[in-house]
């Protein structure tokens, strides 16, 4: 293999093991450390942010010791890491291991800055390959999985990348003056993928998507718009067109991607973003920088190329803070992909013309063709189950009310079979805290990963932004549905009231599924009215089930709301049953609410640490 191409090998397989780690970490720093908002918000991105910070000595490193030494030991803890997260640690442990993993990912990408001078192909290749891997595993990465799968796949990846770092770092590159740019747009590339155009979890949820008259109905043919997605990044980045069109096309659609995602329209935002992105990497792909001419005799430029790309990667720590903190703190935050947008833009307008590909032509055929038809093919893996048939009308409902903090236990870790543990039996389940793509949990789909555990259909509402909310799954017919968004009152996060409607068989259930979101220090009455507003339209005098995490105790104003509202405490007769927080249950937050004619029978909260929430389960009987 000629050195070019090993070097852009190994730069794609870093780029992988490296989103791996992240995808631990950035969970992690939330779960663990920020330990359910208990820690200030500022705290917590000051801690995130330390470690991009602390890494901009990593090119100095590199320079006084040397690419080689340096490179391979910061591979080598970074492989370590990798497989060590695999075997699934937990705790603190877990929280420490993914911070040494990121430092040691963001010193090799230093490392590799200097040997590499052309990272465009490698970049690509490696957000395109980890996204269709992630794809493929239905967004439940190996790092989570363990297991014969987790390690049979992890030890030869890790192992190829440790060898192909290896071999690449035996000599240097021929135009050591190029590349400055394209590692710059290493970090913010990296965000926008994974946030929004590589993200599988997104193109799930945008598969469902629905109307306010009937949301977020999971379909069984999954349309299989992420292949094009991978499809149109690959073109952007493999193909050429003229440099005139090319510097107004690609921009344009990135950015305009962008806004369509801050607008909620997922869809033509993640296949424009994907289609600009490839294109702005490309842009960038130059033998020659105007910056950074001649030779390089004393490794300036390679330390350039290595401080771009440290930089590169602040930028998305910052814009990855920057976005999810206004969920804690209150502030609009669509401008940041904007902004992270506009970023890659204008350096891809103002760069030297591009060169040739790294890439021979059969290599980017066969690369573009292949990737493409795995993405496709995992949307037909991972189809969502049926819609049931209608049997007769049941007596009785089991019915299971779950905070599911993203799928993430007690002890920080992904773990949705035992999540699945606690909703097996229900015949409705209504889930609070339901994540369909955000990258600051990992960018996994929880509620199709859920729904293809346990065979049941669900409806997905959105709350704080598409992709998180509030999801009903069921075991009866879905006939209709509809969400309200609630007026938020100075919360910070957004909420929604999402009513479907049930067929037992001869028998309509109206369901309300919600999550209330208090002001601070506040009780969430003017919420709490609206949601009882709703649920008594929505039934129009059909049976009623409201649940969700309520952020209210029976004692509460907020809670009286639902009583004046003519409901039924249906946990009333297992009181005292505390729900929060889960490994030392002290208030009673998780509530599930019935219509008068409706009685509540084996009412549990069983003890579990899936979540920071215990569920409740009971069972519904009807007249």
């Amino acid at each position: 293999m000629r050195h070019r191409h090993l070097c852009t090998l190994a730069l794609a397989l870093g780029v992988t093991v490296l989103l791996d780690v992240l995808r631990v970490w950035l969970p992690s720093v939330i779960t663990l450390f920020g330990r359910a908002a208990e820690t200030p918000a500022e705290l917590l991105g000051a801690f995130a942010l330390g470690w991009f910070v602390l890494a901009l000595a990593a090119p100095g490193l590199v320079r006084r010791l040397g690419v080689r030494p340096v490179g391979l030991a910061a591979a080598g803890v970074l492989a370590a890491v990798r497989l060590l997260l695999t075997a699934g640690p937990g705790g603190t442990a877990q929280l420490w291991l993914a911070c040494a993993g990121l430092l040691a990912g963001l010193v090799w990408l230093a490392a590799a800055a200097a040997l590499v001078d052309r990272p465009v192909a490698g970049l690509a290749l490696g957000l395109a390959g980890n996204a269709v891997g992630h794809a493929l595993l239905g967004t439940e990465d190996l790092v989570w999985r363990g297991g014969v799968l987790g390690w049979s796949l992890s030890v030869p990846l890790v192992l190829a990348f440790l060898a192909a770092a290896g071999l690449s770092a035996t000599r240097r590159p021929a135009t050591p003056s190029a590349g400055r740019r394209a590692w710059l747009l290493c970090g913010p590339a990296l965000l926008l993928a994974n946030q929004i155009a590589l993200a599988p979890a997104v193109w799930s949820a945008a598969a469902g998507a629905g109307s306010p008259d009937f949301p977020g109905l999971a379909r069984p043919a999954v349309p299989v718009l992420g292949g094009y997605a991978v499809l149109l990044f690959l073109a952007g980045v493999l193909l050429r067109m003229p440099t005139r069109l090319a510097r107004v096309l690609w921009p344009v659609a990135l950015v305009a991607g962008a806004v369509l995602f801050a607008t909620g329209r997922l869809v033509p935002a993640y296949l424009l973003t994907a289609a600009g992105l490839g294109g702005c990497l490309a842009l960038t792909d130059s033998t020659t920088d105007d910056a950074v001419a001649g030779a390089d005799p004393d490794g300036r430029a390679a330390a350039r190329r290595g401080r771009a790309a440290v930089v590169g990667m602040l930028v998305f720590a910052v814009a990855t803070v920057a976005y999810y903190a206004a969920y804690d703190l209150g502030y609009p935050n669509g401008w940041v992909p904007v902004a992270a947008a506009v970023l890659v833009a204008l350096v891809a307008f103002t760069g030297p013309p591009w060169s040739a590909p790294t890439l021979p032509d059969p290599a980017r055929t066969w690369l573009l063709l292949g990737l493409t038809a795995s993405a496709g093919l995992a949307a037909h893996l991972h189809a969502p189950p049926s819609d049931p048939r209608p049997g007769g009308p049941p007596g009785t409902v089991r019915v299971t009310a779950y905070n599911i903090r993203m799928g993430f236990g007690i002890d920080g870790r992904l773990d949705l079979d035992a999540v699945a543990g606690q909703l097996r039996g229900a015949d409705v389940v209504l889930l609070s805290e339901v994540d369909r793509g955000w990258w600051l949990n990992g960018g996994h789909d929880t509620v199709a990963l859920l729904a293809g555990r346990l065979g049941m259909p669900y409806v997905f509402a959105p709350a704080a932004d598409p992709v998180w909310g509030d999801a009903v799954l069921t075991r009866f017919p879905v006939r209709s549905g509809r969400t309200r968004p609630l007026t938020a009152h100075g919360a910070p996060t957004g909420a929604q009231a999402l009513g479907v409607t049930l067929d037992l068989g001869g028998r309509e259930l109206a369901v309300v599924a919600t999550h209330l979101q208090p002001p601070p220090g506040r009780d969430p009455v003017e919420q709490a009215r609206e949601v009882a507003a709703f649920a008594g339209e929505y039934a129009a005098g059909r049976p009623l089930v409201l649940g969700g995490d309520l952020n209210t105790e029976p004692d509460d104003p907020a809670f009286a709301e639902f009583t004046r509202a003519g409901l039924v405490d249906a946990l009333a007769a297992a009181r005292p049953l505390r729900t929060s927080p889960a490994d030392d249950p002290r208030t009673q937050i998780d509530h599930v609410l019935v219509s008068p004619g409706l009685t509540a029978a084996e009412v549990r909260a069983p003890r579990t640490e899936a979540s920071d929430h215990l569920p409740v389960t009971l069972t519904v009987a009807f007249p």
